[in-house]
């Protein structure tokens, strides 16, 4: 039975975080959203540290897994690094996920990273330090830590992004990519996007939510197959055991398209590529999307790869905006988060409600009419105006009867049960 795994999440000590996330809203979180697995999340901050140690126990139901528990929720220690130096001439800043085994691993790497930047100001540490070299002070900490470049496509802190990344892996870890074995799509991209670069043929492409607040979790997730432990997860991304991703609609993530905020351009792939990348209106340089950036680097696609053999994987509208759109409220609103609750707990938490829930399973909980949006979002009835230039897009389900003229149709593109 493959398990569910959101592995980029953070605390309250990173930067722009919600001052609610605690170990517990963490756990609490992801009971509601059907995930089994959570990253820890920045252990790199000291006063973070002490409460994963205080607040994390070895798993019970999985003795010598590597894995922790708190509140039923299994956790594997986990964090994110911002590397920033200077390689090639230019100035680079990536973002990588960082994944530990035990604690007294954690230490160690903290006592390496700590020569390189202060642990104690973000929780997502900067470090004076190339990703290459990352990867190394991670492997003599223990050859089992695992490193991931984080939202692989972000222009600014994405490894292959347009505005700081490299043009290939290769460039950027060196004699260090055999150790690189799985990349994260991010919120702007999907797996079909990464599959059209042959670089990648070859790694795991995962999807994690990088929550910033406990409601975010599982917006993006992975099924790993294989046993749920330390040493099994690493297997898996060694092994491309997959099972299935679920994902965000690219095309609601903030960077998706190329634009200029500013003076309100957003420009499709076609149309930026023939701009040499600056603004029509004022001229100056605009933030080339993610569509933009793997269309450059995608020499034809990954054609070395049947995609019959690639992982499935489901694109959602997370829950909370469907009940938004149905209530005429905000995502923070108290009644829609009472009312999240209840159809969560009731149908077996989020991911379920929204992709296996029946009409009659649904139709006990909530009205017709939410219950007519759950399966129109399902089946992807929806209209997007997609993002850019940090704007996230907005989404819109739509009904049988409705028509919203003007607007970009995407179809669900993949459907299937996750049980």
């Amino acid at each position: 039975m493959p398990y569910i795994a959101d592995l980029h999440v953070h605390s309250r000590y990173a930067y722009a975080t919600s001052k609610n996330l605690s170990l517990e809203s963490l756990a609490a979180w992801a009971k509601l959203k059907g995930i089994d697995l959570l990253a820890s999340a920045d252990f790199t901050h000291p006063a973070w540290l002490e409460e994963l140690r205080s607040g994390l126990e070895p798993s019970k139901t999985h003795p010598d897994s590597g894995l922790y528990e708190h509140g039923g929720v299994h956790f594997v220690l986990g964090t994110e690094v911002s590397c920033i130096f200077r390689q090639g001439g230019r100035s680079r800043r990536v973002h990588l996920l960082l994944l530990a085994p035990d604690f007294e691993t954690v230490e160690t790497l903290n006592r390496g990273m700590a020569r390189y930047g202060r642990l104690d100001t973000d929780g997502r540490p900067s470090l004076s330090i190339s990703a290459l070299d990352l990867v190394s002070l991670a492997l003599e900490a223990n050859r089992e830590c695992i490193v991931i470049p984080a939202h692989l496509w972000t222009p600014w802190y994405g490894a292959l992004g347009s505005k700081s990344g490299f043009d290939s892996l290769e460039e950027c870890f060196g004699d260090m990519l055999p150790h690189i074995h799985a990349v994260e799509t991010g919120l702007s991209s999907d797996p079909p996007m990464n599959w059209e670069v042959p670089e990648l043929d070859h790694k795991s492409i995962v999807s994690f939510s990088d929550a910033h607040s406990a409601p975010k979790l599982g917006r993006e997730v992975t099924a790993f197959e294989g046993p749920m432990s330390y040493p099994g997860l690493h297997q898996a991304l060694k092994d491309r055991a997959i099972a299935h991703t679920v994902e965000f609609y690219p095309e609601e993530g903030k960077y998706h398209y190329s634009g200029h905020r500013k003076c309100g351009v957003v420009l499709d792939v076609e149309d930026s590529l023939g701009t040499d990348g600056i603004c029509p209106r004022c001229e100056r340089p605009l933030t080339l999307g993610v569509k933009h950036r793997i269309s450059v680097l995608s020499q034809g696609g990954g054609a070395g790869v049947d995609a019959e053999s690639r992982p499935r994987f489901m694109k959602l509208l997370p829950l909370q905006e469907i009940l938004a759109q149905w209530m005429g409220v905000g995502t923070g609103s108290k009644k829609l988060h009472a009312g999240y609750v209840r159809v969560t707990s009731r149908l077996g938490g989020e991911l379920r409600v929204l992709t296996e829930a029946s009409r009659e399973e649904l139709g006990e909980v909530v009205e017709e009419s939410l219950a007519d949006l759950i399966l129109a979002a399902r089946n992807g009835h929806l209209v997007v105006e997609p993002g850019y230039d940090g704007v996230y897009g907005k989404v819109r389900v739509i009904t049988g009867q409705e028509t919203i003229p003007g607007k970009s149709f995407f179809p669900h593109q993949s459907s299937f049960s996750l049980s």
